[in-house]
């Protein structure tokens, strides 16, 4: 549709009717000309829960305005613009139309982050997207190629990384190798969640929120779950389960504190999980247990949203064979000389026998992060951001992919589990912790699936070798029309020729 406007779309209720692409021409402008008095021109999209926290955070800087918003829920949008002040706007593409936004900051489903964030690029917009970036691994991808072709500042909402404590700890554990060589990485997300629920007739949406663009991309099917709102979450069709919630915020602080962003998605993968115990409408695992190899030293994970016993209601603990419990939502770093143990807005270093060598302390992470986005948007320069786009991609990936290791498991077995590493200790004392759990509900490992061992290529982003077709199905969803991404090529302009240098 080279001459239609995307306000067509606008219309409530009604099915969009055309294409969604323009021509590069129309696309590719100076947005940041159009701030009035030198100040930044927000757009907000998705105007939920996680809408609300970043526009507190982007209203703590007085060289930012946040002049729309943008969200398919009427009631949402409605409020928050009364609020601000802000227009509102229920199709994210007339925000993208309107010439005081130069910039957007992106919290909608899971399922429309990349679609949001290409369209906003294309518009000519900078763009803060919250994690995960994406809900599949090759649309993440046409993101960082979109960022690279159209010249455009992209940040991931991993605000962690913006976090001072972060570069304090990777100087104690790197340069100062106060701790030795590190042996391997043990990351956990053990959050307590309650069941979703079961309907026996499908959930009708609430009359005012506009269905078809709040499905966007995903597949139009009935919903069983009691609640409209969030629990999207546990759907893989609009979802990426607590993998791509807390899992990225949890993995994506590992790469950068183990492995200071040397490795980008893993080399060989195996997963064990299942959704057991609640018998509901969530199709991700609440319990999710995975082995990633880098080929140098590998990282752990323990996911689980169950108590630690029918009638508990607190978290339950994975030791892995270490002398203390690690962070219930971080990560433990272990070397040959005791253990970093890292969460959000903190950190300690303790010895062997657990005994604390020195601790790290937290700043404000979110006015830091967005602070750093809006100084990248000022300075046109991608290379300051703390959490670059494709940081974001590749951190995002290691959750992608262990969901679709999840999607292509088989049968449990204790010995073909141990088979990806069988020299490491450590993820055998981690299946014992996951069996003693299940234990405590009356299941055992024959409840949970198991992935083969999956080899994966980061420089091509796809599965190789045995089970290969299996996977590389899982790497990209089928899009409904309109919404749908399209594969973008990084070279036209911009960084293309040093995309390199934002792995």
């Amino acid at each position: 549709m080279s001459t239609v406007s995307r306000r067509h779309f606008i219309q409530r209720g009604g099915a969009a009717a055309a294409a969604l692409s323009l021509p590069t021409s129309f696309f590719i402008r100076d947005a940041r000309a159009a701030s009035p008095n030198d100040q930044i021109g927000l757009g907000q999209i998705g105007m939920g829960g996680r809408g609300g926290e970043l526009n507190r955070a982007f209203s703590g800087h007085n060289d930012v305005r946040i002049v729309a918003m943008a969200d398919p829920d009427r009631s949402h949008v409605e409020s928050a613009a009364d609020k601000s002040g802000a227009k509102p706007y229920i199709d994210l593409r007339e925000l993208l139309d309107d010439k005081d936004v130069d910039a957007v900051a992106i919290s909608t489903c899971n399922h429309w982050h990349c679609l949001a964030a290409i369209l906003a690029m294309q518009a000519g917009k900078d763009v803060y997207v919250e994690k995960p970036l994406s809900h599949t691994q090759w649309e993440g991808r046409q993101v960082v190629n979109a960022a690279r072709k159209y010249d455009r500042i992209g940040q991931l909402g991993t605000q962690q990384r913006s976090d001072p404590l972060q570069g304090e700890a990777k100087k104690f554990l790197h340069e100062d190798k106060a701790l030795g060589e590190i042996l391997y990485v043990q990351a956990n997300r053990l959050g307590v969640r309650a069941s979703i629920g079961k309907r026996d007739t499908p959930l009708t949406p609430p009359d005012e929120v506009n269905y078809d663009l709040w499905l966007g991309p995903a597949k139009d099917e009935p919903i069983y779950r009691d609640q409209f709102h969030y629990d999207w979450h546990w759907n893989f069709n609009t979802g990426n389960g607590e993998m791509g919630n807390w899992g990225v915020h949890v993995l994506d602080d590992v790469r950068n504190v183990a492995y200071l962003d040397s490795v980008t998605t893993p080399k060989r993968i195996l997963a064990v999980g299942g959704r057991v115990v609640w018998n509901d409408a969530g199709e991700t695992p609440n319990v999710h247990f995975v082995c990633f190899d880098f080929g140098s030293f590998p990282t752990i994970l323990a996911l689980s949203n169950l108590t630690s016993a029918p009638d508990a209601k607190g978290n339950w603990e994975a030791k892995a064979g270490k002398p203390m419990t690690g962070p219930g939502s971080g990560y433990v770093v272990v070397c040959e000389g005791g253990y970093y143990l890292g969460q959000r807005g903190s950190g300690k270093a303790v010895d062997k026998n657990g005994k604390e060598i020195k601790r790290f302390r937290g700043g404000d992470m979110m006015a830091i992060h967005t602070r750093n986005f809006l100084d990248a948007v000022r300075a046109h320069d991608n290379s300051i951001l703390n959490a670059e786009i494709a940081k974001g991609h590749a951190s995002t990936g290691w959750c992608n992919l262990a969901n679709v290791a999840f999607k292509v498991s088989g049968e449990y077995s204790r010995s073909g589990a141990e088979s990806i590493l069988p020299k490491l200790d450590a993820w055998g004392e981690l299946l014992d912790d996951m069996e003693t759990q299940l234990g405590h509900f009356g299941l055992d490992g024959k409840s949970m699936k198991m992935s083969p061992v999956l080899t994966h290529d980061p420089k091509t982003e796809r599965f190789t070798g045995a089970h290969a077709e299996a996977a590389n199905a899982e790497l990209k969803r089928e899009y409904r029309a309109p919404y749908v991404v399209e594969e973008i090529s990084p070279s036209a302009i911009g960084f293309a020729a040093n995309a390199a240098s934002y792995k």
